[in-house]
């Protein structure tokens, strides 16, 4: 049987995810907060750059399900021990792509390793030559011959199972909405592929569509070549990147979720109370600027290394200890990003504050408590969501950014800045090993431009100085 194993940052992964559940269940019964959602969603390139997020969340809710395997033989009074290595639900489900490790680097859709070595022929005699991966184009025999067929092969059945795939749910989206508006689903379809519906969901189809593609390329592909090379110890760059979503997502909301509340009780509280306070929160997040960040974040890690080599007996695993720097580095990330947010809500706060019915309420004695929660915080939001949108892209870059510098994530953690890190000195090789550095720069180009599309979306509209009237 299985051990469950729920890290710190799985625990607050799951967690606000029920808050977004939660939410979305709430506001589907406040027409005031549904109105603005439904005209970001109203648009092609919100709704497609959002189908692209929830498929980076899918993998990363996969990677966040942890466990460990117990091991082969019991101890003597019938205790049962369990493996070292914790695993998650996506190993699982991508178990080739962890399995199968060659003995050095190899390109993408390479069937020879990528370095020329001396190999012994059975006759005794040594030549230098490519030699044959293990996994790599493994259907294709000792030679590898055929290899573009093969691919092509692949390529087309994953063609077919796309469009099939598509085809089901074109046709179940419409028997869902022509039900709703008790039509029959080929007006549905109609409506549909003519993009006269007030969803755009011809744009989302094709961007299912294309992600389903994707999906049955890497499981026609994936399981037969290293369709993004190896590294050089031969472990699968498409595997390690698709490791790397978790770590991104991580950074990118957990440090919103530490840094959002203090940054909101700080600036509303500061812009309304005005005089010491206000001064107080000034020098704060002035002080806080003034220290450049990556010394902040470096002078903590440093000190959390000190704390784990202390204190092995606390961990486990090293993924244990990995999460805790991860979190560790969620947190300073949160402690040194906060400023930004409460400097914009301390101005809307000082400018709501003159606001004739906030006078009016002050005047007939309503509690400051009920002035802030109930007419202060709901004309803010805009602005904490629209910059919470926009600094998730930002933190994502960042750790990239400080793991490049050495002050990221622990070593061992599956992450972008990690690969390109390792790819600095593949880059100064003869040939130049490439394709570590591409994989991490497409799959966080990719989620960085999805967020800034989707955020530009959002801007427009719940900031009522873009909105349209």
């Amino acid at each position: 049987m299985i051990k469950p194993v729920i890290l710190w940052t799985d625990a607050l992964i799951f967690l606000l995810a029920a808050v977004v559940v939660a939410f979305i269940l709430y506001a589907r019964n406040k027409p005031h907060i549904r109105a603005p959602w439904k005209r970001v969603f109203s648009g092609k390139i919100a709704a497609a750059s959002l189908i692209v997020l929830l498929a980076y969340v899918l993998v990363g809710l996969l990677d966040s399900l942890h466990y460990r395997l117990p091991l082969a033989g019991n101890g003597n009074n019938g205790e049962v021990h369990y493996a070292g290595e914790v695993l998650s639900v996506l190993d699982a489900l991508v178990g080739p792509l962890r399995t199968q490790v060659e003995k050095t680097y190899s390109a993408p859709f390479a069937t020879h390793l990528f370095t020329m070595e001396t190999i012994e022929l059975e006759d005794g005699s040594k030549v230098r030559d490519y030699p044959r991966l293990l996994y790599g184009g493994g259907s294709l025999g000792a030679t590898g011959t055929g290899r573009a067929g093969d691919i092509l092969q692949r390529s087309l059945l994953a063609v077919v199972e796309t469009v099939l795939a598509t085809g089901l749910l074109l046709f179940t989206v419409s028997a869902l909405l022509g039900r709703r508006r008790r039509q029959s689903a080929g007006v549905t379809i109609r409506e549909i592929l003519l993009n006269t519906t007030t969803v755009p969901w011809r744009t989302i189809l094709a961007t299912l569509s294309l992600l389903l593609l994707l999906f049955f390329l890497a499981v026609n592909l994936a399981g037969a070549y290293h369709v993004l090379g190896t590294d050089k110890v031969g472990q699968d760059v498409f595997y390690l990147s698709l490791k790397s979503i978790r770590t991104g997502l991580v950074i990118g909301t957990l440090t919103t979720l530490i840094m959002l509340p203090f940054a909101i009780f700080t600036g509303i509280l500061a812009g309304y109370a005005r005089g010491w306070i206000d001064d107080v929160v000034q020098y704060v997040y002035t002080t806080l600027n003034s220290i450049p960040g990556v010394l902040l974040i470096a002078a903590a890690i440093l000190m959390l290394q000190v704390f784990i080599a202390n204190h092995a007996d606390y961990f486990e695993t090293t993924v244990e200890r990995a999460d805790i720097r991860l979190l560790f580095l969620c947190v300073i990330l949160g402690i040194t990003s906060w400023t930004g947010l409460c400097r914009l809500l301390r101005g809307e706060a000082l400018k709501l504050r003159e606001a004739e019915y906030i006078q009016a309420a002050m005047c007939f004695g309503v509690a400051h408590g009920k002035i802030i929660t109930r007419h202060i915080l709901p004309n803010v939001m805009h602005v904490v969501l629209i910059t919470v949108v926009l600094d998730f892209s930002g933190l994502v870059l960042a750790e990239a950014v400080l793991s490049y510098v050495g002050v990221g994530v622990d070593p061992t953690m599956n992450s972008w800045g990690n690969m390109i890190n390792g790819a600095r000195l593949e880059m100064a090789r003869e040939p130049v090993v490439w394709w570590s550095l591409l994989a991490a720069f497409l799959f966080m180009f990719i989620l960085v431009l999805a967020a800034n599309l989707f955020s530009d979306a959002v801007r427009d509209a719940f900031d009522p100085r873009t909105r349209t009237r």
